[in-house]
């Protein structure tokens, strides 16, 4: 079964008792720095999850226990040696800390016995040194029989018996001192061989190597070559009296071949922190240009903008009652959570009309109920600016201005965003014609590998804000209206909106990275204890860029470039809850993974998606979060036809709100004309019970998870 790479990441954190960052590379061995806390851990693709447990549960050891410092300082011993003893106190340290894995790493090695990791199986284990022996000892000694004589035990359970670094620099210094003398003699053994009468032999080491490498020389033609004994094999190796640790090379070289150093790269995003100074674009700037525009227009013709003005009045005055049965379902639910959270308190005064019980009864005090305040709320809307929402942005403008009415009957502070990226192109002068150039596009963040990209030219425009009055609102909405409608009738319009409040792209992604400052700081300034993001979109955008340093060959000097992200091999991380989110392939899933990562970080906010769709478009939308074949498909499906609307409950929003354009178009006054027939009559009134029934359940689902 393949190893889910990030489920052992999370497992590292889980052993490591902190926010480690924990990644997986095509490396080689797993190492873990200490300074920057940083858990490289090697694509053991080919090892049971049983074997993955056990090495993550090794490394995290060294993570929490292993310090950071430079021991070569202290002690001249080669780090084959530490390795053998530092290995044994964190692995005894782990499996203390975490009484589970004892069972990890004993089933671990046994898996890795079995497969001759440490390439024992041709090998006399009571022929290798101390520290191999050692080494075995406190991996695979469960499994191989390892003696020690008397001296050796005194060491072995000296290396059992350390608790801090410092002991295991001691212990490893007298290990290494040990094997060194050991192989000392060994090698005098080899140089100086005893005669056949018990004496030395005063034969030269160099002629005696001589005639080890020519063993046939004057034996007969007909005498076989016989092997030689182990003791002298070791002589045609280099005579060195510097011991090593055999086992650990082989359990090294082995462990890679566990590795998969095969396909891409994974590659660890970040989230830029960036500065809103450089993105929002102030309301004030915003509504100066469109009325400076709107004005330069209307000297010409003097009612350009009578009937688009006359069908906003005419809409306020038909969606009161939208938002009065909003701003009665919102009470309802506020009082009825507060009474949910009352308390009875004793208010130490006597009951006089309970004094005539003292006998059977303890609790002669009158009672108050506490009814603990409401919370205090605020909505952020985040407005989708681009070019497809041309035919659906009035019908989607009509439901911001439903809620926005809300906001302001109920006291909710709102502030509302447009994403786009025209606002930051040229600016004109109406009455003179001076074109200004904006300043030189400046980023928003110090651009480093790896961060995703907001392109400089990206912009978030405050429309509308609680913080302006009630007159100069209505004239910002209306401002909002025209342009919206001549989005609508782009070629039939008389009017044209400012070039700087075109339509553009869809940068809702970048618009989901500004919001891990906008909604803190909103909460902020409005000291509220509940806040609602609403975003009103036709669709998700595309993956974001990373920033990558890139060196083209008739270049002196790298530059700071973007790279598309991969998906199955890119993942998010977030350092500040730790998380790690695989990036998928699919275009709309980066939307619903910036979503997942947005509820992460805010968990007290709800995120709310309103969708406008035509009737042509329902079908392909669902088709995003439930199989077509699906119960679950054909249920909203049949819920579309019926109501012309459904909730998504399986994206990254908390609820996912589809609503048909037609049905909002319609008209929601009982209206007809003097002389109507009765079918006509009947046609108007099933119509406007639709438009209004649509209405109030969109509505009432949307206060359910405001409130």
């Amino acid at each position: 079964m393949a190893v889910k790479h990030e489920i052992k990441s999370q497992l590292a954190k889980l052993l490591a008792t902190e926010d480690l960052i924990v990644e997986h590379k095509q490396v080689q061995t797993a190492c873990f720095n200490v300074h920057t806390r940083v858990l490289t851990l090697p694509m053991w693709e080919k090892a049971s999850n049983t074997v993955y447990d056990l090495l993550v549960g090794h490394e995290v050891g060294h993570a929490l226990f292993t310090p950071d410092e430079n021991w070569l300082e202290k002690v001249a011993v080669p780090p084959q040696f530490v390795n053998v003893v530092e290995d044994a106190r964190i692995e005894k340290l782990m499996k203390r800390k975490y009484m589970g894995l004892a069972k990890t790493f004993f089933r671990g090695y046994q898996e890795l016995n079995d497969e001759d990791f440490f390439s024992i199986s041709d090998e006399s284990v009571s022929t290798f040194n101390l520290a191999d022996r050692a080494n075995l000892y406190f991996k695979v000694g469960n499994f191989v029989d390892i003696t020690f004589d008397s001296e050796e035990q005194v060491l072995i359970q000296k290396i059992a018996d350390v608790e801090t670094f410092d002991d295991v620099l001691k212990v490893a210094e007298e290990l290494y001192l040990f094997c060194k003398k050991e192989k000392e003699e060994k090698i005098d053994d080899i140089e100086m061989p005893s005669n056949e009468m018990g004496g030395e032999s005063d034969q030269p080491a160099s002629e005696l190597q001589e005639q080890q490498d020519s063993p046939g020389e004057g034996s007969g033609d007909s005498q076989e070559q016989t092997p030689m004994p182990e003791a002298d094999q070791s002589a045609t190796a280099p005579l060195t009296d510097e011991p090593d640790v055999q086992t650990a090379d082989a359990f090294e070289s082995n462990l890679q071949d566990l590795v998969e150093t095969d396909g891409y790269e994974n590659v660890y995003v970040e989230i830029p922190k960036v500065d809103l100074e450089y993105i929002l674009a102030k309301n004030d700037d915003i509504h100066r240009e469109i009325d400076a525009w709107f004005n330069h227009q209307k000297t010409e013709i003097e009612s350009l903008f009578d009937v688009t003005d006359g069908e906003f009045v005419k809409f306020k005055r038909n969606a009161q009652k939208e938002v009065n049965y909003l701003v009665k379902e919102f009470e309802c639910r506020k009082a009825a959570d507060s009474y949910a959270r009352a308390t009875t308190a004793r208010t130490g005064v006597l009951d006089t009309s309970k004094l005539h019980t003292y006998k059977y009864n303890e609790d002669l005090f009158r009672k108050v109920s506490v009814i603990p305040d409401g919370k205090n709320h605020g909505l952020i809307f985040v407005l989708d600016w681009s070019g497809s929402m041309s035919k659906v942005m009035l019908d989607t403008i009509k439901q911001l201005y439903n809620l926005i009415w809300f906001c302001k009957k109920v006291s909710i502070p709102f502030e509302v965003y447009a994403f786009t990226n025209e606002w930051k192109r040229p600016e004109i002068n109406f009455q003179t014609g001076e074109v200004t150039k904006p300043a030189d596009w400046t980023s928003s963040y110090e651009k480093k590998e790896n961060l995703l990209a907001v392109h400089e030219q990206f912009s978030l425009m405050n429309l509308l804000t609680s913080k302006t009055n009630g007159k100069q609102l209505e004239h910002q909405m209306i401002n909002i209206w025209r342009c919206a409608k001549a989005f609508g009738n782009f070629y039939g319009s008389c009017y044209s909106v400012p070039t700087r409040m075109g339509l553009s792209g869809t940068p809702l992604n970048e618009a989901f990275v500004c919001l891990h400052q906008i909604l803190p700081q909103f909460q902020k300034e409005n000291k509220l204890q509940k806040v609602q993001c609403i975003v009103l979109t036709d669709g998700e955008a595309n993956h974001l860029s990373r920033h990558v340093m890139v060196k083209r060959h008739w270049e002196n000097e790298p530059y700071m470039g973007t790279r598309q992200l991969q998906g199955g091999v890119t993942f998010l991380r977030d350092r500040k809850t730790g998380n790690t989110y695989n990036v998928p392939y699919g275009w709309h899933g980066f939307s619903d993974l910036m979503l997942q990562n947005l509820r992460d970080n805010f968990p007290s906010v709800n995120f709310v998606g309103i969708r406008v769709l035509e009737g042509r478009d329902a079908n392909g939308f669902l088709g995003l979060y439930h199989n077509r074949g699906s119960n679950a498909f054909f249920k909203l499906q049949s819920e579309w036809k019926k109501q012309r609307s459904f909730t998504i409950k399986t994206s990254g929003y908390h609820a996912y709100f589809a609503i048909s354009a037609a049905s909002l178009s319609q008209d929601a006054d009982f209206e007809v004309d003097e002389g109507a027939t009765k079918a006509k009559i009947k046609s108007a009134f099933i119509k406007s019970l639709k438009t209004k029934k649509l209405n109030k359940k969109v509505l009432g689902e949307f206060i359910s998870l405001v409130a």
